[in-house]
This record gives structure tokens, C-alpha cells and sequence, in this order.
């Protein structure tokens, strides 16, 4: 469980031990704490992803990429923000980076000042992030339980259609959509199913 009272870290993950070092330095110098990485790899098998945080990463490393990495982080979901440095950037690589959810893309050797700013409002942003994360997380777990007939009726809810009309779509009766929808309301734990779907939309919770 992600705690949002903790205080956030910011994970460095470069092959670079001297830039890795000089930037420990700089962040724990405006109290920041930093975790290094030499690797990817290394920083897949110790990170905590319950732990809020910043990520920064090379874009080019032994064995995964910096790009390999944000893909996998996508996959996983990891609501980080994630900055890229690279010395040898170019336009079409920051874009890639951007486009793919990157908060931003700076050149070596960077601005301490200008890192110092970036660091400090992405661990704001971080904060936002995770919390979110956590309750769209938990929306879903209510979820876990339904059956894939009662995901396919709540899907329905969602839409707006009443149990005549879905009742119709899927060839059943109306009580038997009705006898859906209070289990759908019973297993979510839910106030109504008109709060349950505001929560799934709210929180953008996939069925």
C-alpha cells in the first residue's frame, strides 16, 4: 500500500558512476533522497513500486535501454514520472520520449539548477500521481470478484442503459439482469451502482 506521507525518492539509473554519484550529491543537498542504479536491470529487481518516487534514467545503458525500460514501466503501470538524460540526445529521441509519457528529456551535461527545479515540482507531481494510482488500484480490486457476466452487464451500466435494454442485448430477462446488478452492488461493496460507475469513470478503471 502506497503511503502518501512518506517521503518520496528519486531513482537514478545510469551506467554513469560519476554522473550517478554527482547527482546523489546534488539532490541530498536540497534533502532529497536518491537510490542509484547501475542498470535497468538493477533498478527492475530493487525498486519499490509502492514507494513514491521520480525516475531518472539514461537513454542508452548495457542490456536494457533507457526506452526498454519506460516500456516496461508502462507495462507495469508504475505511475513515476520519468525524466531522461542522455549526452547524446537528438529531437526525434525526445520526442519518442515525451510521447511515450515522459516528463522530460535533458541533455548532458545538465544544469544543476535546472535538474534541482525539474526534480523538485516532479516529486510534487509524484505525490498526485500516486495517490491516484492507489485509489484507481483499489476501485479495481472491488472489481476482482465479478464474474465475466457481470462485468459484461456493468459494462452495459456504465453505458447508460437500463435493464430492459440490456436485458434485450444479452437475451435474458430483466429479472436476471436486475439479480446481476445487486451482486454486481454486493460484491464492489458499493453505496449503488450509480456511485460504483462514477468511481470507475472517475478513476478511469478498465471492466
Amino acid at each position: 500500500m502506497t503511503s502518501t506521507d512518506s517521503e518520496p525518492v528519486v531513482h537514478i539509473v545510469d551506467d554513469d558512476a560519476a554522473l550517478r554519484q554527482s547527482l546523489v550529491f546534488l539532490l541530498e543537498s536540497i534533502g532529497v533522497q536518491a537510490l542509484t542504479y547501475p542498470d535497468a536491470t538493477t533498478f527492475l529487481a530493487e525498486f519499490d513500486p509502492a514507494e513514491i518516487a521520480v525516475v531518472i534514467v539514461d537513454v542508452r545503458m548495457p542490456g536494457i535501454s533507457g526506452f526498454q525500460l519506460q516500456e516496461r514501466l508502462l507495462e507495469m503501470d508504475y505511475p513515476a514520472p520519468l525524466v531522461f538524460c542522455s549526452a547524446h540526445g537528438d529531437i526525434p529521441m525526445s520526442v519518442r520520449a515525451v510521447t511515450r509519457g515522459a516528463v522530460d528529456f535533458l541533455e548532458k551535461p545538465y544544469q544543476p539548477q535546472r535538474m534541482v527545479e525539474l526534480v523538485q515540482a516532479q516529486l510534487d507531481v509524484a505525490r498526485g500521481r500516486f495517490a491516484e494510482h492507489a485509489e484507481r488500484r483499489a476501485v479495481a480490486d472491488r472489481l476482482e470478484a465479478l464474474t465475466p457476466r457481470e462485468r459484461e452487464v456493468l459494462r452495459l451500466v456504465i453505458e447508460g442503459l437500463p435493464s430492459q435494454v440490456i436485458a434485450g442485448k444479452l437475451g435474458t430477462s430483466v429479472k436476471t439482469v436486475d439479480v446481476h446488478r445487486a451482486r454486481i452492488k454486493a460484491k464492489a461493496a458499493a453505496e449503488s451502482l450509480a456511485a460504483l460507475v462514477r468511481d470507475i469513470l472517475l478513476h478511469r478503471v478498465e471492466v
